[in-house]
């Protein structure tokens, strides 16, 4: 067993597993998910009066005494990286971050190092209590490599737990600004027609389907009507570009947080954002609308224009509700100045 141990007793009427037992009694402040309980069993960490238990499934009775080992966490084999960040703000439990487009937020293949996770672990260093057993960043949620914005990482088990748990319950706020291909118009009988689209009171266009990978490509995302998992958009149009119209700046919002999720939607409506590869961002927009030089600036935009501007939650410790604010990067900034025909001073 290890040094660190956690004691309590199970209280009356207990779930019939044991690590559900366990779950609901733990003491909050250990902040031990169920995923984690689980594999302090495999490693042998929990003994039940005094005997070793590994049986998940196992029962328990009121008044059994329960002892939970917790072992020091242990280094990850990802490397620490020092690379530039924008730290919004940081304490001892999480750290909010505006992430620059190009950067991938957790190593995979093809991307193994110079990810988000890398730079945070050099940045982060000791303060970085163990999430899971592991010396890492806690990541909570993702945007897309060439999406900028807000990202909120735990640097405690307990604040993890807590964050996941909002975002899970969709009770953080999420506000994206993008800039999309023609205007989202409840008047358009064509987009009034599109199966899951609705307005709400303001113009607010509503987009419900579900995602899942799409059936050729699995780079993309889908939007179906059977299987897949739920998936809510509001956007809402802040600025109409163009005369005639022909692209809008807007504001997204998600109930849910999906893969791709605007992204893939705003096509759905087909107001597929500017910029986007997967999804058909590289049309074309028509010269005479827009000032000088504004088409083939958008036609060349590399990436898909979205930003994750404000991210909203509880403080996984205090309570405190926070709300952060992340201004446009300087390319999205300057694309909105050449759609508008503003010299540069």
């Amino acid at each position: 067993m290890s040094a660190d141990l956690l004691r309590f007793t199970i209280a009356a009427e207990p779930p019939p597993r044991l690590d559900k037992a366990l779950s609901r009694d733990v003491p909050a402040s250990a902040d031990l998910s169920r995923t984690r309980i689980t594999r302090l069993l495999a490693e042998g960490e929990i003994r039940i009066n005094g005997q070793v238990v590994t049986d998940p499934k196992a029962k328990l009775s009121e008044g059994d005494e329960v002892e939970i080992g917790l072992p020091e966490a242990i280094e990850i084999d990802t490397v620490a990286q020092e690379i530039p960040l924008s730290v919004i703000y940081e304490d001892a439990e999480l750290i909010v971050i505006d992430k620059p487009a190009g950067m991938v937020v957790h190593p995979a293949p093809g991307s193994p190092d110079q990810t988000l996770v890398n730079a945070l672990l050099h940045h982060c260093g000791d303060s970085l209590s163990g999430i899971g057993g592991e010396k890492r960043p806690g990541i909570v949620h993702r945007i897309d490599k060439e999406t900028s914005g807000l990202l909120v990482v735990a640097k405690t088990d307990r604040a993890h737990h807590a964050l996941a748990l909002q975002f899970e319950k969709h009770t953080a706020e999420r506000a994206y600004l993008a800039i999309c291909h023609g205007v989202p118009d409840a008047g358009d009988p064509r987009l009034r027609g599109l199966p899951g689209i609705s307005f709400e009171q303001g113009a607010v266009l509503k987009i419900t389907t579900q995602l899942a990978r799409h059936k050729t490509d699995r780079q993309r995302q889908a939007v179906t009507f059977h299987g897949g998992r739920h998936a809510i958009t509001r956007a809402r149009v802040l600025e109409v570009l163009g005369t005639p119209a022909a692209v809008a700046l807007i504001e997204c919002r998600l109930e849910t947080g999906r893969t791709h999720q605007i992204r893939v939607h705003m096509a759905h409506a087909g107001h597929g954002l500017l910029g986007d590869p997967l999804y058909g961002g590289r049309r074309k927009l028509p010269q005479k609308s827009l000032p000088a030089g504004a088409a083939e600036a958008a036609e060349a935009f590399p990436r898909q224009a979205l930003h994750a501007a404000t991210l909203g939650f509880a403080h996984p410790v205090s309570g405190e509700m926070l709300r952060f604010e992340a201004p446009l990067p300087a390319d999205m900034v300057a694309l909105l100045a050449q759609l508008r025909g503003e010299t540069a001073s």
